[in-house]
């Protein structure tokens, strides 16, 4: 089974950048029925929501919120995926997790999980 690892996340000021990664243990090409990549976010108290999405063709797609200031790529040969955070704001801290998300959502593969806190 593979496994992800997220790393990347911390503390930055209002307007800051951060990149975060995730590692697969095996190959992206080695899983089977990949409905897509994601990355998804969870402040305290509050429901895991969906952030950028990663289509089995590339495409990207976001959340209202994070429009042009995200952006997420996967690399096939590295077998990585990345968000690129910039500008970012008090309200994006959260636990980010990155997933890869299968045609049977009971097969879904998720990280750890990184924090990451913005301050005002």
């Amino acid at each position: 089974q593979v496994q992800l690892v997220e790393s990347g996340g911390g503390l930055v000021q209002e307007g800051g950048s951060l990149r975060l990664s995730c590692a697969a243990s095996g190959s992206f090409s080695s899983i089977s029925a990949i409905a897509f990549m994601a990355w998804y976010r969870q402040a305290p108290g509050k429901r895991r929501h969906l952030v950028a999405v990663i289509s089995t063709d590339g495409s990207t797609s976001y959340t209202d919120s994070v429009k042009g200031r995200f952006t997420a790529s996967r690399d096939d040969a590295e077998n990585t995926m990345s968000l690129q955070m910039n500008s970012l704001k008090p309200e994006d801290t959260a636990v980010y997790y990155c997933a890869i998300k299968r045609r049977m959502p009971e097969n879904d593969i998720w990280g750890q999980g990184t924090q990451v806190t913005v301050s005002s």
